[in-house]
């Protein structure tokens, strides 16, 4: 009897390792995946990363600033829902010509770039001032038609107040009052 107890403990400590290392191989190929979808979107868009400069710097696209500054907006209250993400895509389309898919990488490519910012707040600024030294006086009207379009697409209507914030510093950063 002991040594069937310890077969059936050998064979399940090896079941248990059999699936912890599968799901570790999962794991490495869903890290694989992300990184393929962010390179195929940096690549659509021609961005190049220069040494020596930060990403949000070496971004020569204004409407994938533009994306990447709506998709901070929006998570300045948390994580978006999928209909905060759904309007974020359509208004892209609306508003900066996009396709779905062009959409989608331009948002991939800027959850990229906030996350090199170290967070939602920095990216935000980072992206604004990129979205300004690209697109001068004329990206703003752009960038507060998406801004405007996810605004609507909140859980409540309502800004939260560091979204409102937020609109301050965009204003500010395009010299309007």
């Amino acid at each position: 009897m002991p040594v069937i107890i310890a077969l059936l403990g050998i064979i399940a400590t090896a079941a248990i390792w059999y699936w912890r290392m599968k799901a570790a191989g999962q794991a490495a190929q869903d890290l694989v995946g992300v990184a393929q979808d962010v390179m195929s979107a940096a690549r659509r868009f021609g961005f190049r990363r220069r040494y020596n400069e930060h990403p949000v710097e070496s971004l020569q696209d204004g409407d994938v600033a533009i994306a990447g500054a709506a998709l901070a907006f929006l998570e300045l209250t948390g994580l978006p829902t999928s209909e905060q993400q759904d309007a974020l895509l359509i208004s892209l389309q609306r508003h900066l010509g996009y396709d779905r898919a062009g959409a989608e990488e331009a948002v991939i490519l800027g959850r990229w770039l906030i996350n090199e910012s170290k967070g939602v707040d920095p990216g935000l600024k980072r992206l604004t001032k990129r979205v300004w030294k690209l697109k001068g006086a004329e990206g703003f009207a752009p960038l507060m038609q998406v801004v405007k379009d996810i605004a609507a697409a909140s859980r409540d209507g309502n800004l939260s107040p560091r979204q409102r914030d937020a609109l301050d510093d965009i204003a500010r950063q395009f010299r309007v009052s």
